[in-house]
C-alpha cells in the first residue's frame, strides 16, 4: 500500500511533464491532443450494460487482438466489447479492423481517480489486457470493483523482468491481482510466476491466428505486377538509427535491378527518413506519391495499415528493432504472408518467436549490417533457397495456429460467471 502511495505521489509530480509530452507529440500528430478527458477517465454519454472490456496499447497489439476479440464476441453474443488504448493510430487501427463492432476509448493513465471514473463509467463484466500491461492502481481498481482481470498473450522478456523485480513491493501486488495469465510460451509464464502470478498457463501466441488480410495480399500482388521483374528488399518496421544502417547494407549487397522498399515503424518519422534519402543522393519514391519508377532505387513506405502488401510484394525481409538492441519486432505476419525473413542480433522482445523460424528455416539471422548486406545479395541470388524458405514460412505460421481458442477457454474458466 505503501509503495503503491509512492507511485501515485510520483504520477502526480510529474503531470506536467506528461502534458508536454502531449504537446510535443501533437506537434506531429494532432490526434494526440484529442480526447484528453479520456486519459483522465472522463467519458462522454453512457455506456451500455454489457461489457467485455480489452486493453491493447497500440497498433500491434490492436492487430494482435483480433482473433480473441472475434471469438469474445462469438462466445458472449449479448456483450459489447470496449476496446481500450493509449495510441491514436493504436485508435485508428481499431476502426480499420473492427469498424463500429467495437467501442472504442483512451484507457485513463494510472492515477487512482481516473481508473476509479474508468471502471465507474463502464463497469465491464471482465478485463483483458494484452502482452505485458502492468498498472499497479489500474489492477487494485478492478479488483475493487470486482472486475476480473486476465493477461492474455502474456510475453516478458529476461530484461523486462529483471526491471519489474527492482520494483517487487509495487508490482507484486497488481501481478497477483490478475485472475490470470494466458502466457506465449513457458519462460514467459515462469517469469511472471516468479514476479507475484498466481495463475499462468502456455497458451501460443495470437499473432499465429491473425490472417494476413485478403485486399492487402491482393495489393501486394498488384505491386509486384507493376513492379515487374525487380528483385526486392523488404526493410519492415525499422527503427530510429537503423535506417543508415540498411542504406549501407543496401549498398553492399549491389544487387542489379534490385529495389529497396524501407517502412519505418512510426509514421511520426516517415518525413524524417524521407529527408535521410534526399542526403544520401538515393532516387526515392514515397508510397504516398504513386509506384516505383524503374530508376526508384528506394521506395518509402509512408503508409500504415499494408504491412501485409509490403510482404507480399517482397522477396526477402529484413525485420527492423533488431540490428540495434532495440528487441526487435514480431516476424510472424511475414510468415504468414509467405515472406522469407532475416532478422539482425537483437531480438529479445520476441525470442521464441524468433528461434522458432530460424530453426523452422523460415528465417535467418545476421550479425550486423555488413553481414545484413552479404546475406541479402546471397538470397536474392538463388530463386531457390528463396522459395525453400518461402515454403517453411507459410509452414511455420500454420504450424503454431490455436492460441485465440485456448486463451478464449482459460477466459471463460478464470472470469467464471462474471460475463453471464
Amino acid at each position: 500500500m505503501m509503495a503503491r502511495l509512492a507511485y501515485s505521489l510520483l504520477l502526480y509530480a510529474i503531470a506536467p511533464l506528461i502534458w508536454l509530452r502531449l504537446a510535443w507529440r501533437g506537434r506531429k500528430q494532432p490526434e494526440y491532443l484529442r480526447n484528453l478527458g479520456e486519459r483522465y477517465g472522463f467519458y462522454p454519454g453512457s455506456a451500455p450494460s454489457k461489457l467485455i472490456w480489452v486493453h491493447a496499447v497500440s497498433v500491434g497489439e490492436t492487430r494482435a487482438a483480433q482473433p480473441l476479440i472475434e471469438g469474445l464476441l462469438a462466445r458472449w453474443p449479448d456483450h459489447r466489447i470496449l476496446l481500450t488504448g493509449m495510441t491514436p493510430t493504436g485508435r485508428a487501427t481499431g476502426r480499420e479492423v473492427y469498424g463500429d463492432r467495437v467501442i472504442q476509448a483512451y484507457l485513463p493513465y494510472d492515477y487512482p481517480g481516473a481508473v476509479g471514473r474508468f471502471f465507474r463509467h463502464f463497469s465491464p463484466a471482465f478485463g483483458v489486457l494484452m502482452e505485458t500491461e502492468i498498472w499497479p492502481n489500474l489492477l487494485h481498481a478492478a479488483r475493487r470493483a470486482g472486475v476480473p482481470v486476465v493477461l492474455a498473450n502474456a510475453r516478458l522478456s529476461v530484461r523486462s523482468a529483471r526491471g519489474y523485480g527492482r520494483f517487487r513491493r509495487l508490482v507484486g501486488p497488481a501481478f497477483a491481482a490478475l485472475s490470470g495469465v494466458a502466457a506465449q510460451t513457458r519462460g514467459d509464464a515462469e517469469r511472471l510466476l516468479a514476479l507475484g502470478v498466481e495463475t499462468a498457463e502456455v497458451s501460443g501466441n495470437l499473432k499465429f491466428d491473425v490472417r494476413p488480410p485478403a485486399d492487402k495480399l491482393a495489393l501486394g500482388r498488384q505491386w509486384r505486377q507493376a513492379i515487374g521483374s525487380r528483385p526486392v528488399w523488404l526493410a519492415a518496421s525499422t527503427r530510429e538509427g537503423e535506417e543508415l544502417l540498411i542504406l549501407e547494407a543496401w549498398r553492399r549487397a549491389a544487387v542489379s535491378g534490385a529495389l529497396l522498399v524501407l517502412v519505418p515503424r512510426h509514421p511520426q518519422r516517415f518525413d524524417e527518413v524521407a529527408a535521410l534519402l534526399r542526403q544520401q543522393g538515393l532516387p526515392a519514391v514515397r508510397r504516398s506519391a504513386g509506384l516505383p519508377a524503374t530508376d526508384t532505387a528506394v521506395w518509402l513506405g509512408d503508409s500504415m495499415g499494408e504491412m501485409a502488401a509490403y510482404y507480399s510484394l517482397a522477396d526477402l525481409a529484413f525485420i527492423g528493432g533488431s540490428l540495434l538492441p532495440l528487441g526487435g519486432q514480431n516476424l510472424i505476419e511475414a510468415a504468414a504472408c509467405g515472406c522469407p525473413v532475416l532478422v539482425g542480433p537483437h531480438t529479445f522482445n520476441f525470442l521464441q518467436a524468433t528461434e522458432d523460424a530460424i530453426a523452422a528455416g523460415a528465417a535467418q539471422r545476421v550479425g550486423d549490417a555488413g553481414e545484413l548486406g552479404e546475406r541479402v545479395a546471397d538470397l536474392l541470388r538463388d530463386a531457390g533457397r528463396l522459395a525453400s524458405m518461402r515454403l517453411a514460412a507459410a509452414g511455420f505460421a500454420s504450424a503454431h495456429q490455436g492460441a485465440a481458442e485456448r486463451m478464449l477457454d482459460l477466459i471463460g474458466r478464470w472470469t467464471g460467471r462474471a460475463a453471464r
